[in-house]
């Protein structure tokens, strides 16, 4: 099973620069997208199914053009759940799960905080969301929780450690609050496999970013401890460029 997950940030802008072309050569089982930034209806889903995706799933933000999530898939899910059934964070689109024959995979959009009270809106979404996750484990054991956490774990995970120690998305009560997410029970697929620097998953728009690799490393698949023995690979696909993210794949024996 190839799970892949990509903050598309704008899925009409992404399939305009080749988004539908590139899924179709990397060919995942599913994808999960995030920030999408459409509703359903403005989107022509015929170009997914064409690709191989005849099963589409869109949770959308209320807001237009805001947030969302998405779940793309060759085979028919056994069950999909629209949001966590916690209101505030539904209004903003940023959890979708399909379960399929005992692997339930979400696509997750943690907020990011620009100021200090979407700081506040953060930390009260990601201990909200572990109290979810920890009840849902419950019923769903075998969980992939893909997509755009909004956090750099270590200082491995970005390009500058010490200048953006007070900068949100590496302060240490979100470092923390990742870290005890990965101690209840989930390991972080690529880091499983590959312990070297430089691998990062956002790179700015500005200062040549991208091309110098200053980057973070925001976009996680956290795998149950359960589906450990079958971790297969997880990479970081940097060669896809439609997005101020890049994509990751995780591949499940």
């Amino acid at each position: 099973m190839k799970i892949a997950s990509y903050n598309v940030n704008g899925i009409r802008a992404a399939v305009k620069k080749g988004f539908v072309e590139w899924l179709e050569s990397v060919g995942p089982d599913v994808i999960c997208l995030q920030e999408i930034k459409a509703n359903e209806d403005q989107l022509d889903l015929s170009l997914f199914e064409n690709a191989g995706y005849s099963y589409n799933y869109w949770y959308s933000a209320q807001k237009k053009g805001y947030s969302g999530v998405a779940i793309l898939s060759k085979t028919k899910p056994d069950h999909i759940e629209f949001g966590t059934g916690i209101d505030y964070m539904d209004f903003e689109g940023r959890n979708i799960r399909a379960d399929f024959n005992g692997v339930s995979v979400m696509s997750m959009y943690l907020p990011s905080a620009s100021n200090m009270d979407r700081l506040e809106f953060k930390l009260k979404y990601m201990d909200d969301l572990h109290t979810y996750i920890n009840q849902l484990k419950k019923d769903y054991p075998n969980l992939v929780i893909c997509g755009d956490y909004n956090i750099c774990h270590q200082a491995i995970d970005i390009h500058d450690p010490v200048r953006n120690k007070n900068v949100s998305g590496f302060l240490p009560v979100e470092r923390e609050w990742i870290g005890k997410f990965m101690e209840s029970g989930f390991i972080d697929s690529f880091r499983h496999f590959n312990k070297e620097p430089d691998n990062y998953t956002w790179w700015s728009y500005r200062a040549n970013s991208r091309a110098n690799n200053k980057g973070w490393r925001l976009d996680y698949g956290m795998v149950s401890e359960t589906l450990e023995s079958r971790l297969k690979r997880a990479v970081i696909l940097s060669e896809a460029k439609h997005s101020d993210h890049c994509p990751i794949l995780i591949e499940l024996d």
